[in-house]
């Protein structure tokens, strides 16, 4: 039998965790693209675990887990301001002289 947490007061400056989509079509249905990356690779990360997966599927799960991990990081990398490569500055004023 699982072990339950106790319940307890939240602080004010405490904010909840959003709950995280169970199956990949909740988190497609969702809009999050991330999400949806999120539950591809749990649920394949599950089939990876199960000892009745045939081992001709685990090469292309394998790959396609890998492949998952390299979307997630950079979408995440892009939503970063501070590791993104896209440099978000103000306009300046153009003096016709730059060509």
């Amino acid at each position: 039998m699982a072990v339950r947490k106790p319940l307890r007061a939240v602080a004010e400056d405490e904010k909840a965790e959003p709950n995280r989509p169970s199956t990949i079509l909740e988190a497609a249905e969702q809009g999050s693209r991330i999400e949806e990356l999120r539950a591809m690779r749990r649920r394949i990360a599950r089939a990876m675990d199960d000892p009745n997966t045939p081992a001709r599927d685990l090469a292309a799960l394998s790959r396609r887990q890998l492949e998952i991990g390299k979307e997630i990081e950079a979408i995440v990398v892009s939503q970063d301001e501070d590791h993104s490569v896209v440099v978000n500055a103000d306009d300046e004023a153009w003096d016709g002289t730059g060509y």
